[in-house]
């Protein structure tokens, strides 16, 4: 029986590809690139001095790379397209490959690497690999891999879908380094022109507690050495709510025990009130300077950054465990621009938050949807 009639529109891999065994010889000068999982091609972080590189292999334009070593520690194949117009260097350990020449007219180069990249080839070349403690896929059975071939208008149908998703995440990704750099560059420059002032003139605490069992353990957080504040990994099943602290919107709450290079701190920006432990303090800027003289946005990024979290270990006392007190709080200095400077500044970072949240939505909807498009790929 026939492949197609067995599997209906179903191919064999290997009957549509074709190894390519090119070495970089000569061409020292290519810049060597590694496998993401998820961005494809990125410049290698390996340590390339007094390495031989001519014996590395090049991919083609219209050629794919991949890793078929360590697939049963990732439960995914580290693989991607070189749609440039320049050859790429990689390691001498991957896989190179392309379409056929006379397989071109009937297999895109675009819908192949959306079938490749997705979670559910990486956990089927998974299922195929050895029994190593790596879990090495062999080449043949990464050939004998059968994949969906529906008409080529169908395949660029589904390209197209596809990519629309991936060119926004793309788009929104390559935004956020630029905003967010710019971001900084602007409180640097605030350091500069305008004069520091003591948070304690413009901070207090609040001690805000859960006495009335208003809120209960669905709102209770934690937060992260990053400044997030996240839903709580505890179990706070039979624990007393009541002394729990609540952080309104617009206010903080910080964790005096440091953890040596980091301060664990979150910043509420919801409109909804969230419930914390007791062994944090929680404060806010003071009513009389709220959005006149401060915006705890501004307060925020400042305290997101390394320079602050090195000044305040600085200022942390103690042996086995270190805290860092809110007298000591009070006492750090910032650099206090006036509210429209430091509107602009939160400005350029909320631009900068929101293109990673589209890109992320997009990442999102790329793994959910890549499933349907296959489906419909099948369908025909």
């Amino acid at each position: 029986m026939s492949v197609n009639r067995e599997y209906g529109n179903w191919v064999r891999l290997g009957d549509y590809i074709e190894e390519v065994v090119l070495r970089l010889e000569d061409n020292i000068h290519i810049q060597i690139s590694g496998i993401n999982l998820e961005q494809g091609f990125i410049p290698t972080v390996a340590n390339m001095t007094g390495v031989d590189k001519s014996k590395y292999k090049l991919v083609p334009t219209d050629s794919f790379a991949c890793n078929l070593m360590h697939i049963g520690r990732d439960v995914k194949i580290p693989i991607a397209y070189n749609d440039s117009k320049k050859s790429i260097a990689v390691s001498p350990a991957y896989y190179i490959f392309k379409i056929k020449n006379d397989k071109k007219n009937s297999l895109l180069g675009y819908y192949l690497e959306m079938l490749l990249t997705r979670n559910e080839f990486g956990r089927l070349t998974w299922f195929h690999t050895d029994s190593s403690i790596r879990g090495n896929l062999l080449t043949s059975e990464l050939c004998d891999i059968m994949i969906p071939l529906p008409n080529t208008d169908i395949q660029q149908e589904l390209v197209n879908t596809y990519n629309g998703l991936k060119a926004l995440a793309e788009e929104n990704e390559a935004l956020i380094k630029p905003l967010s750099d710019a971001c900084q560059a602007y409180i640097v420059d605030c350091k500069k022109k305008y004069p520091n002032v003591q948070l304690g003139e413009y901070i207090e605490s609040t001690d805000n507690r859960n006495f009335d069992l208003h809120y209960d353990m669905n709102d209770v957080v934690g937060m992260t050495i990053t400044k997030q504040i996240i839903p709580t990994k505890a179990d706070v099943k039979n624990t007393d709510l009541a002394k729990f602290l609540i952080v309104m919107s617009r206010e903080f709450v910080y964790n005096p025990r440091t953890h040596g290079k980091k301060i664990g701190l979150g910043f509420n920006n919801n409109n909804k009130n969230v419930m914390i432990s007791w062994n944090n303090i929680s404060f806010k800027v003071q009513d009389s300077k709220l959005d006149k003289f401060v915006m705890p946005e501004y307060l925020y990024l400042l305290f997101c950054r390394e320079e602050w979290d090195r000044e305040a270990c600085f200022r942390s006392l103690g042996s086995s465990t270190e805290v860092f007190s809110w007298i000591e709080m009070c006492r750090m200095e910032v650099p206090l621009p006036p509210i429209n400077v430091q509107q602009a500044i939160v400005n350029i970072y909320n631009c900068a938050e929101e293109a990673k949240n589209i890109a992320t939505e997009a990442r999102e909807k790329m793994k959910t949807l890549c499933p349907a498009l296959v489906q419909r790929a099948i369908n025909g």
